[in-house]
């Protein structure tokens, strides 16, 4: 399965790291524990089985509208099948018309079968993961709020890469010269 992602600015990147740091420090579960090279912070626009040369095409045609100015909106958790805790992004016009069009690159070239429905505009809830843990309900009733640090503001979508969850690999998404 290939991932369809982008990453923030520098500072923002940094502000996600400290939360993890922080998460970690307190015992709960973060993204700081995982120890892969490919791991940094993050937004999922979609996945698929591949990155056929139509779907490539058209996520060039998405990289070269970045960057792209969001902003956080504060934590939210999720508990579907995972407890996860993040930190949401507007959903503005410009975010959304981004997600549209790899949702609609992805969708055009995968068997639908093979796609998160999660992801799918109208359900995708865009947010940086902070943690996640399969027991469920590990953030309920914390007080997480209190020891994260503000979410930064304002910040930049980026980059556009490619993480193959078979091989491990990373692949940055260029626009088109």
């Amino acid at each position: 399965m290939r991932t369809v992602e982008l990453l923030l600015d520098e500072s923002a990147d940094l502000a996600v790291r400290e939360a993890w740091r922080r998460l970690a420090d307190a015992g709960l579960p973060s993204q700081a524990r995982h120890r892969s090279p490919t791991n940094s912070p993050h937004l999922t626009l979609a996945t698929c089985p591949e990155l056929t040369a139509p779907i490539r095409w058209e996520l060039a045609e998405v990289a070269a509208a970045l960057p792209l100015p969001v902003r956080f909106t504060g934590v939210v958790r999720f508990e579907r099948p995972t407890s996860v805790l993040a930190w949401a992004l507007d959903r503005d016009d410009a975010l959304a018309g981004l997600h549209r069009r790899v949702w609609e690159a992805v969708t055009a070239d995968s068997p639908p079968q093979a796609l998160n429905p999660l992801h799918a505009p109208g359900r995708w809830s865009p947010h940086v993961t902070l943690g996640r843990s399969r027991r469920p309900g590990a953030f309920a009733g914390r007080r997480v709020h209190d020891l994260l640090p503000a979410p930064p503001l304002p910040v930049r979508l980026t980059t556009l890469r490619s993480y193959d969850t078979e091989t491990g690999a990373l692949e940055v998404l260029l626009p088109r010269p």
